[in-house]
């Protein structure tokens, strides 16, 4: 079981190096004024940074519970 484990996680983290985003178009990205987002999730990292430390503690208070 702990080699699947091992396994599976440097499966994800092979994955997660190989990705890359999407280049730019050449020359500009369009109608896009100046200042504005370059993707709306650019708006809502500092909420969802939150969000991910409340299910970090809800998680680990409920793993703790079921004292595994």
């Amino acid at each position: 079981m702990k080699a699947i484990n091992k396994l599976v996680t440097l499966l994800f983290v092979f994955a997660t190096l190989i990705m890359n985003a999407q280049p730019p178009d050449p020359g500009g990205g369009g109608v896009v004024g100046p200042g504005a987002p370059s993707s709306p999730i650019d708006m809502y990292v500092y909420a969802l940074g939150v969000v991910a430390v409340m299910f970090i503690v809800f998680f680990t208070k409920r793993y703790k519970d079921q004292k595994i």
